[in-house]
This record gives C-alpha cells, sequence and structure tokens, in this order.
C-alpha cells in the first residue's frame, strides 16, 4: 500500500499547492479589490493603495498565491508568503495572546507552516515548474543527440 501511496505523492502535493494557493490569493484579491466579502474589517471595502503592513500583505498574498496556485516558481513564491505570514502571526496576532486559538491567528499559522512544506516539497505534478524544466532540458541536450541518422 506504501509504494501505491508514494506514487500518487507528486499529484497529492500538487492538488495541496492548488487548494494552498487559491487560499491565498482569494485573501489578496478581497483586500485589494473588495471581492468575496473585502478586506477583513472594512465591511466590504479594501485596503488603502500603500499602507503598511496590510496592504503590502495583500499584494504578496495576491501575488504569491497565485505562482504558488499555478505552479511557478513555487519555492520563492512560497518562502516569500510562508515569511510574510510569519511576520503577520508574531507581530499582528502573538501580542494579543500565546496560542494562535486565542489570538485569531490559526490561518497566519497554517498558511505559514503550508508555505514553508511546499519550500521544501516544489510544486509537485500539475505545476508550469515541470513544463518549463522539461522544456529547458530539452533545449539543453547537444544537438547530435536529437538528430537522427539516416542510413
Amino acid at each position: 500500500m506504501s509504494a501505491r501511496l508514494n506514487t500518487a505523492q507528486p499529484y497529492a502535493v500538487g492538488l495541496f499547492r492548488i487548494v494552498v494557493g487559491l487560499l491565498f490569493a482569494c485573501h489578496g484579491a478581497a483586500s485589494l479589490f473588495g471581492v468575496l466579502g473585502g478586506a477583513a474589517g472594512t465591511d466590504g471595502g479594501t485596503l488603502d493603495a500603500g499602507t503598511w503592513p496590510g496592504w503590502y500583505a495583500a499584494v504578496i498574498q495576491l501575488v504569491c498565491g497565485s505562482l504558488v496556485l499555478l505552479g511557478l516558481g513555487t519555492r520563492a513564491a512560497a518562502l516569500l508568503a510562508s515569511g510574510s505570514m510569519a511576520y503577520a502571526y508574531f507581530d499582528v496576532h502573538q501580542p494579543n495572546a500565546l496560542w494562535p486559538i486565542q489570538n485569531g491567528g490559526e490561518a497566519s499559522a497554517m498558511f505559514c507552516w503550508a508555505f514553508l512544506l511546499l519550500v521544501f516539497t516544489g510544486s509537485g505534478a500539475l505545476g508550469l515548474d515541470r513544463l518549463f524544466a522539461g522544456r529547458s532540458a530539452t533545449e539543453r541536450e547537444p544537438a547530435a543527440q536529437k538528430a537522427t541518422v539516416s542510413a
């Protein structure tokens, strides 16, 4: 059974990446564009452009969430997203109480660890990273190997 589950691992990681990226991008879209209920605490509104740290966090959420969703530059985008969520947890939530359940930081903590996991696993299956990696490997092959010799 383990062998069978191991063969499905890239697909499970890929689906995990897609869901986490989509949810993260939705947070950014809500804060920047007022969709999906808008930014938290604004009653359906948006964050003012350039306000620290909320607006910048929303940009990171939208951009990194979209990149992770697509599986494009997954490791770098996930590292930036993980760091931004660590900052959100320790700067915004941690001063209110020790535990995430008490300080409202569950989402920040979960996103932080989920993205950190993606830094180490990569995009898995179904990501654009693999598509471009396959192309660049093909382009690096010497021309002599590509050409077929007919006798």
